[in-house]
C-alpha cells in the first residue's frame, strides 16, 4: 500500500471507522471512541462542504492504500466507463488483486494482501500475478499458491471467516484456498460504509 506518514491508529479514529481492516483497530476503537489529539473527547470542528467531500475522498484513497495520483486515475477512469461515476470507482477499487485477496480472507487486511501478492503467494488463473493493483475480471480464479498454503497469516486469517462467503460476488473453497471473483460487484452488494458521491462532487468541481 502506498506509505502513510500519518499513523494509522489515528486516521482510524479520525474517520470513527476500521478502514484497514485489521483486528486491531476495532479494539482500538472500542477504548477510544473519539477523534485524536489533545480536545479529541471535547471538541469537534465543524467542516465545510469542502471539507466533508476532501475527508470522505481521503478515507477512500486510505482504505484503499492508493496514492494521490494514483487514486485520480482511477477516478478518471471511472469517468469514462458507462453508469454512475462513483459506482464504477469503487467496483475499479473492489476488483483490484490486493483487495480481493483481502475480501477472500486469505489476509486479515488490505496492507497485507498487498505484501502478500507483492511477495508471489498467489495465483490467478494458475499464473503468478504479483501487481497488487492487477484487475481482476469475472470467472478469474485466484488461489493460495502451494508452497504459500502453511504460511501463519494466511491460516490464520482464513481461520476468522464462519460459514460461507457473504459476499455474492465471490465463491470461497476453504480447503483448497482457492476464490473466484463471480462478477463485478453491484453497489448494494460491497457493504461499503462510504459517499462516494461526495468524491464524485470534489472532483467535479
Amino acid at each position: 500500500m502506498a506509505k502513510l506518514n500519518t499513523p494509522k491508529g489515528k486516521l482510524v479514529r479520525k474517520f470513527g471507522e476500521n478502514i484497514f481492516g485489521n483486528p486491531k483497530y476495532d479494539r482500538l476503537l472500542n477504548r477510544k471512541p473519539y477523534s485524536p489529539g489533545q480536545h479529541g473527547q471535547s471538541r469537534r470542528s465543524k467542516l465545510s462542504n469542502y471539507g466533508i467531500q476532501l475527508q470522505e475522498k481521503q478515507k477512500i484513497k486510505f482504505m484503499y492504500g492508493l496514492l494521490e495520483k494514483q487514486f485520480r486515475l482511477n477516478f478518471e477512469r471511472a469517468e469514462k466507463l458507462p453508469g454512475e461515476t462513483g459506482t464504477n470507482m469503487l467496483q475499479l477499487l473492489e476488483s483490484r488483486l490486493d483487495n480481493v485477496v483481502y475480501r477472500l480472507g486469505f489476509a486479515p487486511s488490505r496492507p497485507s494482501a498487498r505484501q502478500l501478492v507483492s511477495h508471489k503467494h498467489f495465483l490467478v488463473n494458475n499464473k503468478v500475478v504479483n501487481i497488487p493493483s492487477y484487475c481482476v475480471k469475472s470467472g478469474d480464479v485466484i488461489e493460495v499458491r502451494e508452497r504459500s498454503k502453511k504460511m501463519d497469516i494466511i491460516l490464520e486469517s482464513m481461520r476468522r471467516i464462519k460459514g460461507d462467503m457473504d459476499l455474492v460476488w465471490l465463491g470461497l473453497d476453504k480447503a483448497k484456498m482457492r476464490g473466484t471473483f463471480e462478477s463485478i460487484p453491484e453497489r448494494d452488494d460491497m457493504q461499503l460504509t462510504v459517499n462516494e458521491q461526495l468524491v464524485v462532487e470534489l472532483y467535479s468541481k
